[in-house]
């Protein structure tokens, strides 16, 4: 189960996991499924696809416990989320708190559901992403950086509770990725060189980039990895 997979980080990680070799039940709250879904499919895999507004709390609750009752989910990527800019003194309460829905009370009530069924199994794979201001404050987007700070806290907790009984739950933590969510960024002349000199790498990451790591903690290959953050920054925390 991948959320928010139609499009960037999303789209590369449901497209990753496939080539790999997993079937999708792939979700979003926008009609941008069927692209993905032929791609994966092209590869082989069995894809199922969900319209759904995880921000709408009464119809994500019932819908995550029909899913899961459907399908069983060996690995769950919480990928969905959202980001409003706005100084402090400015950001409202609307813009609070509709990130802290998403980001944050989505993720964990997914994570409950499924967690519940793999612990149940004896197996699972949780992939949470995070961002690098779950380490960092960032500029005019408080209640994102709230939101991926507090992702991280619950991937650690969850995997104190969850590993003796088989499930890994883990995070991702991706740089400066070219996606929509980072369009005002790139489309700011000064804020984006500013930005691309401080990358070792030299380049803003793809989605693609963040593909491979995503598969790995997915993967038998991650079985003693456990409320771990990996980081995929192009050396963006190590400068």
């Amino acid at each position: 189960m991948v959320t928010g997979a139609g499009s960037g980080i999303g789209r590369a990680i449901a497209l990753g996991l496939a080539a790999a070799g997993a079937d999708l039940l792939l979700l979003s709250d926008r009609d941008n499924l069927g692209p993905v879904a032929e791609q994966a499919c092209a590869t082989g895999a069995a894809v199922t696809t969900e319209l759904l507004d995880l921000a709408d709390r009464p119809a994500r609750r019932t819908a995550i416990e029909r899913l899961l009752d459907a399908h069983t989910v060996d690995v769950l990527v919480n990928n969905a989320g959202l980001i409003r800019r706005a100084p402090a003194t400015e950001f409202s309460d609307e813009d609070w708190y509709d990130v802290i829905e998403l980001n944050l009370h989505a993720a964990f009530e997914l994570c409950r559901a499924a967690g519940r069924r793999m612990v149940a199994r004896g197996s699972g794979k949780i992939v949470n992403v995070g961002s690098l201001l779950s380490f960092q404050g960032g500029v005019v987007v408080p209640s994102y950086a709230a939101s991926k700070h507090a992702l991280v806290g619950l991937t650690r907790a969850l995997a104190n509770e969850w590993a003796a009984h088989g499930v890994n739950v883990n995070a991702i933590a991706p740089g400066y990725v070219t996606t929509a969510t980072t369009t005002a960024l790139r489309d700011d002349a000064t804020r984006s060189a500013e930005i691309l000199a401080r990358i070792p790498a030299g380049r803003w990451a793809q989605p693609e980039d963040v593909a491979g790591p995503a598969v790995f903690l997915a993967s038998p290959a991650a079985d003693y990895v456990h409320g771990h953050v990996l980081v995929v920054d192009g050396g963006w925390l190590a400068r």
